[in-house]
């Protein structure tokens, strides 16, 4: 096991490693797209600057937080630090939320009163964000941490709004119509916004520990009562560490296991719920006949024909 462990860790690295080179990568780059937001006037050019801020921030966050998530648990945290990666997604939110309504006031009044850009500027930075973003992506593509798959499609989200800017930028060169500036950042804040709240809904519902989106309680009972010793399982409840570890409790009711056979009855539910990446799980098991006041009669809705 130990062995196993710190090949994981080496893994894990590497992956920081490449987590960070995109964060400082963005983070320069950050700098230099809001100067030239403000030298060529383009709000535009601000909101994908602020998109990129947000995700410079949970770049590097998300650095810090997966290095420090890598810590065993201890006496002080029983289930380790892994929700720590939530911290890192709930600060990046809260900047996004911020910038975003700031823009979204420019823009709005920009609507009315149309100010002149400079196209030409906004062109060569657009250019210039779709190749840094898109190195990016390519460095964090090949991940599989939750983190890393969310990173590199805020990345390749990023590479579509400078492409978003460009095409509006060569249409203002030919027309002047300086009303797109605005509307393309009122549509492409709108588009951060929908994306923070939803990901927010998420962090609310793991530090609610609501069950995680990936686990469907009726589906995870009806593996447990798929064990032919099963007969049903009650008071289950499954929630996340991270969005990616999982916990469950629950107690399963059998019928005609002896106690000498309950290790190997736990063994075969913990196999059960491996699909459902499930880290931490406490089995309590009961026959049939024991449960108190009649609460063993929750089946899971796939159970019910499974039985009949």
């Amino acid at each position: 096991m130990s062995h196993d462990h710190h090949g994981h860790h080496h893994h894990g690295d590497v992956r920081s490693k490449k987590v960070l080179f995109a964060g400082i990568l963005n983070i320069s780059f950050t700098i230099i797209e809001i100067i030239g937001g403000i030298l060529t006037n383009s709000v535009a050019i601000l909101s994908d600057a602020l998109h990129d801020l947000g995700d410079s921030i949970s770049l590097i966050t998300a650095y810090v937080a997966e290095k420090q998530a890598e810590r065993p648990a201890d006496a002080k945290r029983t289930f380790g630090y892994k929700r720590l990666s939530l911290f890192s997604a709930l600060f990046t939110a809260v900047v996004l939320l911020v910038g975003s309504i700031f823009i979204l006031i420019e823009a709005v009044q920009r609507l009315f009163a149309p100010e002149p850009v400079m196209p030409v500027g906004m062109i060569g930075i657009a250019v210039f964000g779709i190749v840094v973003n898109y190195i990016a992506y390519l460095r964090l593509r090949g991940g599989h941490s939750a983190n890393e798959k969310v990173l590199s499609l805020h990345l390749l989200e990023d590479v579509l709004g400078w492409v978003a800017v460009l095409v509006g930028a060569v249409i203002i060169y030919f027309t002047d119509l300086y009303l797109i500036d605005p509307l393309l950042t009122i549509g492409y804040t709108a588009f951060i916004l929908w994306h923070v709240v939803r990901g927010l809904r998420e962090v609310v519902n793991i530090l609610l520990q609501g069950t995680p989106s990936g686990a469907d309680l009726d589906a995870i009972g009806a593996a447990i009562v798929a064990l032919p010793e099963v007969a049903t399982v009650h008071d289950v409840h499954v929630w996340s560490l991270d969005g990616e570890h999982n916990v469950f409790t629950g107690h399963v009711v059998v019928q005609d296991v002896l106690p000498e056979a309950y290790p190997v009855l736990r063994a075969k539910v913990v196999e059960q719920l491996q699909q459902y990446h499930i880290v931490h799980a406490t089995i309590e098991i009961e026959r049939v006949g024991e449960c108190p006041d009649n609460t063993c009669g929750w089946q899971p809705e796939a159970a019910h024909h499974h039985h009949h």
